[in-house]
């Protein structure tokens, strides 16, 4: 599976494109919200003889759905978010203008529901679909198990988790996720953040401070 990563919008989010030999691809967390940025990533996509067939987010923060409805308009993706994170996707204008971010969020509705499958598909490529609520009720991580890649979006980052201050966030929600549904997957497994660099499980056991502290017991979660 080939992976390119895109860093988008004033809040500094990771957009993921996913293909493999078929050419079909899906986007995860798309997050462009102005025209250069569209173009950055329909050119990456024409360049490349790309078909998308999804735009899938790993929740429904407002950083991560700005650029789903192009997907969807531009090549007629289906769009994948768990129900769960309904009121999020709602709400996506109203919390774009509470940051102070001057952009159009205009999110289609959705088409598959990540809180009812196991898995999602694109060309010979198979996702895991991993609930882990915490940072948002519905946010999941998507794990290609033979490559051992794990996008992760905002509820593990390098040395650090999303944080769970905002509506529908809890902590020690978030904390049991990780540990009982991330760390599992192994040391060898590399995650792939919706903010910052890229990291592996192995690392976050030993240097993430939030992991760290909850596997040893410091903190009652």
């Amino acid at each position: 599976m080939n992976i390119a990563k895109f860093v988008f919008n004033p809040i500094q989010e990771n957009t993921y494109i996913l293909w493999d030999e078929s050419l079909e691809c899906v986007i995860v967390d798309a997050g462009n919200c102005s025209a250069g940025e569209d173009s950055r990533l329909a050119d990456f996509i024409a360049q490349n003889g790309l078909k998308p067939v999804m735009a899938v987010n790993t929740h429904g923060h407002f950083d991560h759905l700005m650029g789903v409805n192009f997907i969807k308009q531009s090549y007629g993706a289906q769009f994948a978010l768990s129900s769960k994170d309904e009121y999020l996707r709602k709400s996506a204008q109203q919390s774009c203008a509470m940051f102070g971010i001057a952009a159009v969020v205009d999110v289609p509705q959705i088409d598959i529901d990540l809180d009812t499958v196991e898995s999602i598909s694109f060309g010979n490529t198979v996702l895991k679909v991993i609930k882990t609520p915490g940072h948002t009720p519905g946010g999941v991580v998507l794990l290609h198990e033979q490559s051992k890649q794990l996008f992760t979006g905002d509820t593990l980052f390098r040395e650090s988790i999303g944080r769970t201050d905002l509506p529908g966030g809890e902590y020690g929600t978030i904390i049991r996720s990780i540990l009982g549904n991330i760390i599992p997957l192994g040391d060898e497994v590399t995650i792939y953040p919706g903010h910052g660099e890229k990291s592996t499980i192995g690392h976050e056991s030993l240097y993430n401070p939030f992991v760290v502290e909850a596997m040893n017991g410091e903190v009652n979660y």
